[in-house]
């Protein structure tokens, strides 16, 4: 049947998705070069490469693994928002592959370790990684943002707004976390010694999410941050889509009340605080995924019984007018054992298909799994087994994905450039010194901008060449 308007058939339509998804394939393999780490691609899609090459004027090698010229007028670099339980940006599909590197600021504000952060972000794009979370806080420690309450360090904040600046530079968004459940970067605790300091009696950390001058406090920051203007673009942080998102804070737990009812107080005045503030960008908590005393019934999917006391409820704190998407981490060999197991691997698939079905089911909402990765530390740990768990979670979400599922994303625990080595607590992956992991990293890359592409959510893969192109899809990993 033709299109009255425009004359062009469904079939012909579909085609020409087949075609610009291939030719996303092309792109990738043949301007990665193979990529800067020297792993072979092309035989996955050489026989379909004159044919995708011909039919697709609209892309063009650039830099980076693959360039994709404007598909049509107004297709920059636009806020990623929400349509029901997926994210989007200017109306198409934004499936996120990303990692974590939480210390960029704090190298960046040393002259001799700032071009860490841009050699970073190079190898994160030349794998099509798009989406990086990093701290936006460092209270009271050395080379603290936030030396005091509302007492910043200019030249810290210059060096956050340089790598604000540079991931824009590699198409990489960011996740800005605001405060740190743990003592590391200064955290609650350190608001709680700011806090004693000026003359308050607290006994407990925990007093951070209820005592009303702590709150004030963390307000504070949150203000400071999204009203400050980068140095290097002259744009305010809360109109810059180079941030996909605010963190309310990294992995918040509130043990001293297990019924949970703390902790979904700050969860719900601070996302509202921080959409009052800035009603563009999306929030989100920074929670493990922990389930409470709401949901009973799915405290089975928790890794032991301690995560049901921490005083998250994974399913009512999201529930929250704010949050607009979920974070769930994976941590099976520091929840369940140190030493690696098949186990592992069962749990992180069940761990997530359970989120996976909240999402959908009861918070309709995209889920994002915002940390997870294996520790070289472990007992029993050997490079195959990371490539393993990497591609369990990839597939997992592969499966929501082709679903129209909430799986939205992952980012890995952890990216580290050469010569940081130092820095590493067992987790970080040197992309140059882990060629199965950085090929398996950018096989989902290229998955994922198929899916993104605005031809894939129109056809669904409906059209006469779904099954070859499913294959690529959706064959093993490993």
């Amino acid at each position: 049947m033709q299109n009255a308007a425009f004359g062009v058939s469904p079939m012909d339509t579909c085609n020409r998705c087949f075609l610009l998804s291939l030719a996303f394939l092309v792109i990738f393999f043949q301007d990665s070069g193979t990529n800067v780490f020297g792993f072979q691609g092309r035989e996955l899609i050489e026989t379909a490469e004159d044919e995708a090459l011909d039919h697709s004027p609209h892309f063009t090698a650039g830099q980076g693994i693959y360039n994709v010229e404007e598909l049509e007028d107004g297709d920059d670099w636009q806020m990623v928002q929400t349509k029901g339980n997926q994210f989007v940006v200017n109306g198409k599909p934004f499936y996120v592959n990303g990692f974590n590197t939480y210390w960029l600021m704090v190298f960046a504000a040393d002259l001799s370790t700032r071009g860490k952060v841009s050699e970073l972000f190079q190898q994160a794009s030349s794998v099509g990684l798009t989406v990086c979370r990093t701290w936006a806080f460092n209270d009271g420690q050395w080379r603290a943002l936030q030396k005091s309450p509302s007492v910043y360090d200019e030249d810290v904040f210059k060096a956050l707004d340089f790598v604000v600046s540079e991931a824009k530079k590699y198409r990489i968004r960011l996740i800005l976390s605001l405060v740190n459940n743990w003592d590391a970067y200064g955290g609650k605790a350190q608001y709680v010694k700011w806090g004693n300091a000026s003359g308050l009696n607290l006994t407990s950390d925990d007093e951070f999410f209820s005592h009303p001058t702590l709150r004030s406090y963390y307000k504070s920051h949150v203000k400071t941050v999204l009203n400050r203007v980068n140095t290097f673009t002259n744009i305010t942080y809360k109109d810059d889509p180079t941030i996909f998102a605010w963190e309310l804070m990294n992995e918040p737990r509130c043990t001293s009340d297990p019924s949970g009812d703390t902790l979904q107080s700050w969860i719900a005045e601070m996302a509202a605080y921080v959409k009052s503030l800035d009603a563009k960008h999306l929030v989100e908590i920074g929670e493990e995924g922990f389930y409470g005393p709401s949901a009973p019934a799915r405290t089975q999917f928790n890794p032991n019984s301690y995560a049901t006391q921490v005083g998250t409820d994974f399913i009512r704190n999201h529930q929250a007018l704010g949050v607009d998407f979920a974070s769930v981490h994976i941590y099976a060999d520091s929840w369940i054992s140190q030493t690696i197991s098949d186990a592992h691997l069962q749990f992180t698939k069940s761990w997530m298909e359970a989120h996976i079905e909240d999402a959908e089911k009861y918070l309709g909402m995209p889920v994002i799994f915002s940390e997870f990765g294996v520790s070289t530390k472990d007992t029993g740990y050997n490079s195959s087994y990371r490539d393993t768990l990497i591609s369990t979670v990839y597939k997992t979400l592969l499966n929501s994905t082709k679903k129209g599922g909430s799986g939205a994303g992952s980012l890995l625990w952890q990216l580290f450039p050469d010569g940081t080595d130092y820095m590493d607590d067992g987790y970080a992956i040197v992309l140059s010194k882990s060629h199965s992991t950085a090929n398996l990293i950018s096989l989902h890359s290229t998955r994922l901008a198929i899916f993104n592409s605005r031809c894939s959510w129109h056809c669904r893969w409906g059209c006469r060449k779904k099954n070859s192109l499913e294959t690529f899809l959706y064959h093993d990993y490993l």
